[in-house]
């Protein structure tokens, strides 16, 4: 068998709903199958990854925390680069050959893509925006932005703190303190807004940005855990 050139790690949790629509849309961009894709369920039961019928998908059980299951899925991974993928977020159609030009240039230890909402509503076009400036600004792409890094590099860092949230935000400023540059890609992913529309626009953007800056004065993830409402992690351990 041929080594992947890209692993995609998908952790996940509760989405037996979602997931065979997730899995569809990947094998549409991977046409020519370069890819490998791996499914971490957070459930220890195996509920989202009973219900995959797709032989091409590495299925794994891990502990809840997207950190856990994400370092899960990098371990098992064969492929040269990691790209990790939110449940709700939908690549680009050219998003492989977006990733093979980053990776090509030694400039660049990954990146991520623009972030945009699956609703056309002007609240979410303009938080798109806000994200896409920021991102730019500071190259700190959130984890919903689909962060992709050379593997050799990801595990000379350590992979992922396995904290139960701020994650994505940990990682990257770890990237750049080990001297890795992340590239931001002018093509986006689209999120989904299920979650944010479940429990209010207002209420998540406000707790998000409390949550950030609680966590930029040293608060611990362990601690804001106990304040995020997603629920994909409300269990601390």
């Amino acid at each position: 068998m041929t080594r992947p050139e890209l692993s995609i790690v998908v952790p996940v949790l509760y989405e037996e709903d979602t997931i065979a629509g997730l899995l569809e849309h990947l094998h549409g961009i991977d046409a020519d199958e370069r890819c490998e894709l791996i499914v971490v369920d957070g459930d220890p039961d195996g509920g989202t990854i009973r219900r995959i019928d797709d032989d091409r998908a590495v299925k794994l059980t891990s502990r809840q925390w997207r950190s856990r299951q994400m370092n899960a899925g990098a371990a098992a991974a064969c492929g040269n680069s990691l790209i990790f993928l939110h449940a709700d977020t939908r690549l680009p159609r050219d998003a492989l050959t977006d990733i093979d030009r980053v990776l090509q240039d030694d400039r660049y230890v990954g990146g991520a893509f623009r972030l945009r909402f699956d609703s056309d509503r002007f609240i979410y076009r303009l938080m798109s925006g806000f994200v896409t400036i920021r991102s730019r600004w500071n190259r700190l792409p959130y984890g919903d932005q689909a962060l992709f890094v050379r593997r050799d590099f990801f595990e000379r860092i350590g992979g992922y703190r396995e904290i139960p949230i701020m994650e994505d935000v940990e990682i990257v400023r770890r990237i750049r303190r080990a001297g890795g540059r992340l590239k931001i890609l002018d093509s986006s992913v689209r999120t989904s807004c299920r979650r944010m529309e479940a429990e209010g626009i207002a209420r998540r953007v406000l707790q998000n940005w409390m949550i950030t800056v609680l966590y930029n004065f040293g608060v611990s993830p362990e601690k804001l855990v106990r304040y995020y409402t997603e629920d994909y992690r409300l269990k601390t351990d």
